[in-house]
């Protein structure tokens, strides 16, 4: 069986602009890296936005589990699918973040016969977005420690600066660390520390601004601490966000890419879903609505997580709401949240089956929350059984949510075409109702609670100290309006990862709010989650290579 990139290096690519001629972009509006990878003109952009809008597919997915999802994969073969039945069909997706790739999770092209190409590319450097982003963000943190040591003129307290340095790799070393040793020369000494690149704000800023002018204005709009008289420091008062937006104008716009299949793919933007807002850029998907018929998009990690921060904080900022939403879900994964072990998933077992589908269940039943119509695509592995599928599909049957199996990791287009049509017809006869699981006006505290009690399933929320007085403080500083982006483990509905299916009776914990007033959110941390992951015992980079022509090596 070949490997995702032996698969990928056995496609002939098509050049780039070729693939969209189909969707209405011609080489004039491609600002082209290479042959098969492009960014498209701000000019296009303009020129677009009177178009009519398509219909927007949300893919989401039960809690990740070791088994695997297959979410990227089955986004890509359902627009695969949709090309094959003869819709115009683009596809809008998150760039993958070199930590992960290097690390353990892997790449975010896809897999098998349903991936976005070329993977090696966008897998590593891709068209230097993270890099640009990299920059800004540590541009800033120079900025504020030489405005500093320069003199200090707004007063900041070097105790309570909240922005953070930023590496695009999972570095433990980097959690914690002290700036500004060795003498007066080398600054003020404090202490730092480090995220990774696709937690930081300017990544979330990125895929919320509309053009160069919002981006500026959102970067501005960053608080990156307080004075000595508590009072936030912004970007705007070391004026300083026209040199950010310089570093960024390129980073802003959208890369074009094309599947296996041969439809046009907009790959831009990275937030991670449990710690920022896990979708691609608004730029990308608003755009996508005005030249494709159908836009397949999706939001990172499970339902409870990159879906409830699509509809209740990128939604808003796009020309429409989602058409209807695709959960993924694998029979592996639900046995798994039935509580089979990883190592037994391959053996039948239709009551794990039914004890993990209070998982999926959860899901398709808060997605109708939001007014929306819910399919359910299953991923196909060797190891389902008849008698497994056949309890599935009388599962969703009982809920009456629509299901269909998918092999677009084996098949390609054509395994997802069953999918498709059903998807096809859902949004044709159950017309989407959006609306908001919050209202804007609901204070800090009602927004996480409706989360907590109405997403999750949790009985209420527990307000560590610190949380408490950041609420009271947030309010009057007028901050509290905003959206809530909930940092959570992605594995359960519970802020306690071991806690898998669908468990009830529990409280989660906010430990702090930390203001992201450019992206336009207030984040509202829960349990250990970590803005820096680390690296395996034994991290994938240890299978990577290349081979003396070139050829990348080991890279899924």
């Amino acid at each position: 069986m070949k490997t995702d990139i032996e698969i990928a290096q056995s496609v002939v690519l098509q050049p780039i602009g070729e693939v969209v001629k189909k969707v209405g972009i011609g080489d004039d509006d491609l600002e082209l890296y290479g042959k098969y990878k492009a960014k498209l003109s701000f000019e296009k952009i303009e020129a677009v936005k009177e178009h009519a809008l398509g219909k927007l597919i949300l893919v989401t997915a039960i809690n990740p589990t070791p088994a695997g999802e297959g979410k990227s994969t089955v986004t890509i073969g359902l627009a695969d699918a949709l090309s094959k039945i003869g819709k115009k069909t683009m596809i809008a997706l998150r760039e993958p973040s070199l930590g992960p790739v290097m690390g353990i999770k892997g790449g975010a092209a896809g897999g098998g016969h349903a991936q976005v190409l070329p993977m090696e590319d966008i897998n590593l450097h891709f068209t230097g977005d993270m890099h640009a982003i990299t920059t800004a963000n540590n541009a800033l943190s120079a900025l504020i420690d030489n405005h500093i040591h320069q003199g200090n003129s707004l007063g900041i307290d070097q105790r309570r600066i909240i922005w953070k340095r930023v590496v695009d790799l999972n570095d433990r070393a980097l959690r914690k660390v002290t700036i500004g040793l060795g003498s007066p020369l080398n600054g003020i000494p404090r202490e730092d520390g480090f995220d990774i690149t696709v937690a930081s704000e300017i990544m979330a800023i990125l895929c919320l601004a509309t053009d160069l002018t919002d981006l500026k204005e959102r970067l501005a709009n960053i608080v990156i601490g307080y004075r000595f008289d508590r009072s936030p420091v912004y970007v705007r008062d070391l004026a300083v966000e026209g040199a950010l937006t310089l570093l960024l104008k390129e980073a802003l716009k959208p890369n074009i890419v094309q599947t296996i299949y041969g439809t046009p793919a907009f790959v831009h933007g990275g937030p991670f879903a449990n710690i920022a807002h896990g979708c691609n850029s608004v730029l990308a998907t608003a755009t996508a609505l005005r030249l494709a018929d159908y836009v397949v998009t999706e939001a990172g990690f499970g339902a409870d997580l990159g879906a409830e921060k699509f509809l209740d904080i990128k939604t808003p900022n796009l020309p429409k709401a989602p058409d209807a939403v695709v959960i993924v879900a694998t029979l592996r994964a639900l046995k798994m949240h039935g509580g089979v072990a990883k190592d037994n998933l391959s053996e039948e077992n239709v009551e794990a089956v039914r004890l993990g589908f209070a998982n999926l269940k959860r899901h398709v039943e808060n997605v109708k929350k939001y007014g929306l119509p819910a399919v359910v695509a299953i991923n196909e592995f060797v190891s389902d059984t008849p008698a497994e599928i056949a309890t599935l599909k009388e599962l969703c049957a009982a809920i009456e949510v629509p299901v269909e199996l998918t092999s677009v990791w084996a098949n390609g287009a054509e395994g997802g075409v069953e999918l498709a049509e059903t998807l096809v017809q859902t949004i044709a006869t159950s017309p989407a109702n959006y609306k908001r699981l919050y209202q804007e006006e609901d204070s800090l505290e009602t927004k996480v609670t409706k989360i907590v009690t109405e997403i999750y399933g949790g009985t209420g929320v527990v307000f560590e100290k610190k949380a408490r007085t950041q609420l009271a403080a947030f309010a009057q500083q007028g901050w509290d309006k905003l959206p809530v982006c909930m940092a959570k483990t992605q594995y359960s509905f519970s802020d306690d990862p071991t806690a898998l299916g669908a468990p009830d009776n529990f409280e989660v914990t906010i430990r702090e709010f930390v203001p992201k007033l450019g992206a336009g959110f207030i984040v509202a941390l829960t349990g250990d989650v970590m803005t820096m992951p680390g690296l395996p015992k034994l991290p994938a980079a240890l299978n990577m290579d290349v081979a003396g022509d070139g050829t990348a090596i080991g890279l899924f």
